[in-house]
């Protein structure tokens, strides 16, 4: 079964971040909320407050195979800020294990460096952050290992790829009938 961590800063988008894990989790998907925030309670954008699972101190990054970034602002901002998380997500990026980012989020790979040549999307009018990306108006894009979506209304497609990528197409397909999307 895989381990997936996605990081919650103080500023995230709330249903970003919740769908990914609501799908993941109706798949069978080991999930953890992580805060990078030094707090296990964490506001969103929208004052919505999360419990996150663990903190990001205590994560053990070897034994997981996806880090995913939601969006939302300051969210963003946050996660770029913390060093530790940027580490580990170059440290994925050159291992080839999967990396994923929502909304404006992807702007953190593209700080990064870690999107030359790939393709991503992000939210609209934040393209000129994916530096070096062949940008797309899709609304998920997947490259290899990293999987790049571009906001609020993509969460859902952004969460079955999440789930593709782990369970397989037909497995993402019947969660999508199952939640009644696009049926």
């Amino acid at each position: 079964m895989a381990n997936i961590a996605i990081f919650l800063a103080e500023g995230f988008e709330e249903i970003e971040a919740l769908t990914v894990v609501d799908l993941c989790r109706r798949a069978q998907l080991n999930i953890d909320m992580v805060s990078v925030m030094g707090t296990l309670s964490v506001k969103g954008s929208h004052g919505i407050e999360v419990k996150a699972d663990k903190l990001i101190d205590d994560v053990n990054f070897d034994e997981m195979d996806m880090l995913v970034l939601p969006g939302g602002m300051p969210g963003t901002t946050n996660l770029d800020k913390t060093e530790k998380l940027t580490d580990q997500i170059l440290a994925f990026n050159e291992a080839e294990k999967y990396i994923s980012a929502i909304c404006a989020a992807p702007c953190v790979f593209g700080r990064l460096g870690i999107l030359q040549g790939k393709k991503a999307c992000v939210f609209p009018g934040l393209e000129e952050n994916l530096t070096g990306a062949d940008v797309q108006m899709t609304e998920t894009t997947v490259d290899g290992h990293i999987l790049t979506s571009r906001g609020m209304g993509t969460a859902i497609p952004f969460g079955l790829a999440i789930v593709e990528r782990f369970c397989g197409k037909e497995a993402a397909d019947k969660l999508g009938k199952g939640i009644v999307f696009r049926v």
